[in-house]
């Protein structure tokens, strides 16, 4: 695997851990939607895999992470829409969909 894109794959991965770090383990969606710092740096780490995620795409587009085009556009949704953004929505890529977008980066790490 390129070395550009294990980087990015392992940005993606730290921005995962991240969100999760700031969320904690009591994962409380109330205390997420009234935290705006919480809710800012969450939607940074979204914006971050994002980017990263375009940039692996660009590299080898054959990479096999599902979603991978929905997550892209997750990021620039965020960026040029920043007023729109729905705190149900991102909770719910949070609670479903990051597990598997970090046990496929984990498994293309190993490669």
């Amino acid at each position: 695997m390129d070395d550009k894109i294990r980087k990015y794959l392992f940005d993606i991965q730290i921005s995962i851990d991240s969100i999760y770090d700031y969320i904690g383990t009591k994962r409380d969606f109330f205390e997420y939607q009234n935290n705006k710092l919480l809710r800012r740096g969450v939607e940074r780490e979204l914006e971050i895999i994002g980017e990263a995620l375009n940039r692996v795409l660009k590299l080898d587009d054959n990479i096999k992470i599902s979603s991978s085009k929905r997550i892209v556009g997750l990021r620039n949704f965020i960026i040029h829409n920043y007023d729109k953004v729905d705190d149900t929505i991102i909770w719910g890529i949070i609670s479903k969909d990051l597990l598997l977008l970090r046990s496929e980066v984990k498994s293309l790490m190993q490669e």
